[in-house]
């Protein structure tokens, strides 16, 4: 190899590795000693996950690893603009149903999302707060149904997205495999349920399937992240055995979102907070 050439092949190299280095992002960006988290476990009336627990003790560790803070709650009460402006991003695991006791609480809770806040959803989170259409929309779909708990196929269809980095493209996973409804056009498809890989012996099953992948074939979003109203929400419908909490590939997928919702959070400022109810029209 002559010189130039040589001189050519490191300018491309490193001009690919720099490429990769932006497209990461927050992988590297996140000063963690300025991070703090909240984890909400309240539920409303109806099913409650067992693997809640687990969640929580996992994103604690993952906090005394990487040196972040991690406050936990299930009282609506922390639903305060003053309380809420400590934190750089809000996980909510395997929520369901309503989890605000007032919409003074859920306004506060969107005003933090207005202010540029960030949010993490896990596993049924698609589940909470049914009735109120911009929680929905900040979600990217409502809970409509999932099939038995069985293995089936993950694909991952950004690899080289930060959340995303260095899990398997094709990932065997057991899981319950979510459909939602009211799909919100905005969030952005990081990877997907391949239907054609769920056990379809059953035929009620199977029609159920086929009824709920909708217009979709034999691929159906399960994790996507979104710019919505100021805020930036990942959400990932996988975890809900309890096991997952301790799973290395697991474990890194949750992780890996955290620290993307971490670096895009910038200084929260409360002053674009706009809205005036839970239900003002968003300012597009």
């Amino acid at each position: 190899m002559t010189m130039r050439i040589f001189t050519v092949f490191i300018a491309i190299s490193f001009l690919i590795a720099f490429t990769g280095f932006q497209r990461a992002g927050a992988q590297t960006g996140v000063n963690w000693k300025n991070v703090r988290v909240m984890v909400y476990t309240k539920n409303g009336k109806g099913y409650v996950h067992d693997n809640i627990p687990s969640a929580v003790a996992c994103i604690q560790l993952l906090g005394q690893q990487h040196g972040f803070k991690v406050d936990t709650s299930a009282d609506a009460s922390v639903m305060t603009e003053e309380n809420l402006k400590k934190y750089t991003l809000l996980i909510f695991p395997s929520t369901n149903n309503d989890v605000f006791d007032t919409d003074e609480q859920r306004l506060a809770f969107r005003h933090y999302i207005e202010a540029g806040g960030g949010f993490v959803g896990i596993h049924s989170v698609t589940g909470t707060e049914r009735n109120w259409d911009w929680f929905k929309k900040m979600l990217g779909a409502t809970f409509a149904w999932h099939a038995k708990f069985q293995k089936f196929t993950v694909r991952v269809i950004d690899p080289s997205h930060p959340s995303m980095l260095g899990l398997p493209k094709i990932w065997e996973k057991e899981d319950e495999c979510y459909f939602g409804k009211e799909l919100y056009p905005g969030p952005t498809v990081l990877a997907v349920h391949d239907i054609s890989t769920l056990n379809t012996s059953d035929t009620a099953q199977k029609n159920l399937i086929v009824k709920h992948a909708g217009t979709f074939s034999t691929l159906y979003p399960s994790i996507w992240f979104q710019d919505y109203d100021g805020g930036h929400t990942w959400v990932t419908v996988y975890g809900h055995d309890k096991k997952d909490y301790s799973d290395p590939i697991y474990v890194k997928h949750l992780f890996q979102g955290i620290r993307f919702v971490a670096g895009k959070v910038k200084k929260l400022d409360f002053s674009k907070a706009y809205a005036t109810s839970r239900d003002t029209p968003v300012k597009y």
